[in-house]
């Protein structure tokens, strides 16, 4: 009787066990997929819907499936388009040179003071990033800490100047996402197995073989995320376009600022915001095509 009893329970847990682990994969992604439900796609939608309308502030705007609004403003400042990808890709550059030695040294060299280098390497990151960029503007002024002093001791002359030119832009974007990639690198610089290292040095390999072809391959993955992190926040800046440029660096982050806030074109802000974004995920499409998820495995 008790045995019956026994089954009989067995029998009833089974079917809500296997019910629990059928629904256990759908609860957890349930808060993630509610967050880019409400503040990603539902916003992306009604930027759409806007982008396709006609009106005005004053008399309203209304839903006309105005597709040809896309080329219009592809039309008129596809210039301001080509320049932010081109300063994207610059500072996207500069920060890759400059946060890989630092990143490989805190990796390899850093010891037990690793947290401590990283911290010294965020630590001017906890500023606002308006702060940060306006004193940018300062160091780079004409008669500023810098540019000021070599000019006084007659090592640059009084006409040269940096605000306003392209790269002091790219300066500026450069410095404010470099986090974005040393982050990445250290962590994939880090994972690095020391004995595998450690064998090609057995090997009779040189420091530079070492780097080509063991810690450069399996940091491709840090490579391939700080890439991203750091282009795709950079292309639609438009903060340091505003404090460090001028006229001729406006970027389309400043056009679409412009659009929404001063000029309430909201039908062409939107437009530009849906271009931008599609551009950049063909760009991170291709560029996943090429540097993708089988080589990334391949390297680990």
């Amino acid at each position: 009787m008790g045995q019956r009893m026994a089954t009989g329970v067995q029998l009833v847990g089974k079917p809500k066990a296997r019910l629990g682990k059928r629904l256990a994969p759908y609860l957890l992604t349930l808060p993630g997929g509610l967050w880019l439900l409400l503040f990603f796609l539902i916003p992306i939608l009604f930027m759409a819907s806007v982008s396709l309308q006609t009106g005005s502030l004053e008399q309203g705007f209304q839903l006309t499936w105005h597709v040809g609004r896309y080329w219009e403003v592809l039309r008129q400042y596809h210039v301001q388009f080509v320049r932010s990808l081109i300063y994207g890709s610059v500072a996207t550059g500069i920060t890759l040179l400059v946060a890989y030695p630092v990143a490989y040294w805190i990796a390899f060299h850093g010891g037990k003071h690793k947290t401590t280098f990283l911290f010294l390497l965020l630590l001017p990151f906890f500023v606002s990033f308006v702060i940060r960029t306006l004193a940018w503007q300062f160091i780079l002024a004409d008669d500023g800490l810098v540019l000021g002093t070599l000019k006084r001791w007659h090592l640059l002359p009084h006409s040269f100047h940096v605000l306003a030119t392209s790269a002091a832009v790219i300066s500026g974007i450069a410095y404010n996402f470099l986090p974005f990639m040393a982050l990445p690198l250290y962590v994939a610089i880090e994972r690095i197995d020391r004995r595998v290292v450690e064998a090609a040095h057995d090997l009779y390999a040189g420091r530079s073989q070492v780097f080509t072809r063991v810690i450069f391959p399996l940091s491709v993955p840090g490579v391939f995320a700080g890439i991203l992190l750091t282009f795709v926040p950079a292309v639609g800046d438009y903060v340091n376009a505003s404090i460090l440029g001028g006229t001729k660096t406006t970027m389309i982050g400043n056009i679409v600022q412009l659009e929404f806030l001063q000029n309430f074109h909201y039908p062409v802000a939107a437009a530009l915001s849906f271009l931008l974004m599609a551009v950049l995920l063909i760009g991170i499409f291709l560029y996943a095509k090429v540097l993708g998820t089988r080589s990334i495995q391949e390297y680990v």
